[in-house]
């Protein structure tokens, strides 16, 4: 079971960072901050020796994405996309078990008490 879904556009934005930064791959975690509670933080990993072993890894093509173990149980269910738009372009996260989210994109909030249901 994957903890989220990559569009095609997602995967093809990870295999063009990935061969222009030659490094194995992207990682999406979650760490505290921001102005809605958690900041989503994006990375690149440099080899497959930097994934720890509960951390899970999909497949984009000629690139990887990682998502850390800590990060899982809030990303449950998410879509990742990339969105070209006329003002830049991003990876866009759709995740469900966001209770609120800043209009910057990365800060974002979680109904705790779902997320503890979801996980028992």
């Amino acid at each position: 079971m994957n903890v989220c879904t990559l569009t095609e556009s997602a995967k093809q934005q990870i295999n063009t960072i990935c061969k222009e930064n030659n490094c194995y791959g992207i990682s999406l975690n979650l760490k505290g901050g921001g102005c809605a509670g958690f900041e989503y933080d994006w990375g690149t990993v440099q080899s497959a020796d930097e994934v720890k072993p509960l951390d899970i890894t999909m497949d984009a093509g000629d690139g990887k994405f990682v998502i850390g173990n800590e990060s899982m149980m809030f990303l449950f269910g998410t879509e990742i996309d990339y969105v070209k738009t006329i003002v830049g372009s991003n990876f866009e996260v759709r995740n469900p078990n966001a209770k609120s989210s800043c209009g910057c994109g990365v800060s974002v909030n979680f109904d705790m008490d779902k997320l503890e249901e979801a996980a028992i």
